[in-house]
């Protein structure tokens, strides 16, 4: 029996997140906080401590969903301090269809209900947990 080396390759951290693994190679791999590979390789392939591919992740791909009060409106910029996405992503979300409609737009302020912020960050992809059954992120 041939023994495995510890660590992951790029496309088994990438089934494990749920996410394809050029994002894991050419996103997540290229930020400056991103694990150094394991001394060995898996035939050609660079490995990574699983352990601290988890810490990686954990601080900079998932976004816990803010606590929002469900019938308090926020502005866009509101939204940004307490989610860190920013009003000008809104704006290009918008304009893109992936974002809703302000709730108000009276005085010529967007303001968003925060049950419609907390929905549409849940159909963000970086808000969401995996889901056994059905596989998607």
């Amino acid at each position: 029996m041939v023994d495995t080396p510890p660590g992951e390759t790029y496309a088994e951290i990438a089934a494990r997140h749920g996410r394809s693994e050029p994002t894991v190679r050419n996103q997540w791999a290229r930020h400056p906080d991103w694990p150094a590979p394991l001394p060995h390789k898996r035939g050609r392939f660079l490995v990574f401590d699983p352990a601290a591919v988890d810490t990686f992740v954990t601080a900079h791909v998932d976004r816990q969903a803010a606590e929002l009060e469900p019938r308090r409106l926020y502005t866009a910029r509101e939204i940004e301090t307490l989610t860190g996405i920013t009003a000008a992503t809104i704006r290009a979300d918008r304009s893109r269809g992936r974002w809703p409609a302000p709730d108000d737009d009276s005085n010529r302020a967007h303001r968003w209900y925060g049950t419609t912020i907390t929905k549409a960050l849940a159909d963000r992809r970086a808000y969401r947990k995996s889901d056994e059954t059905t596989g998607r992120t």
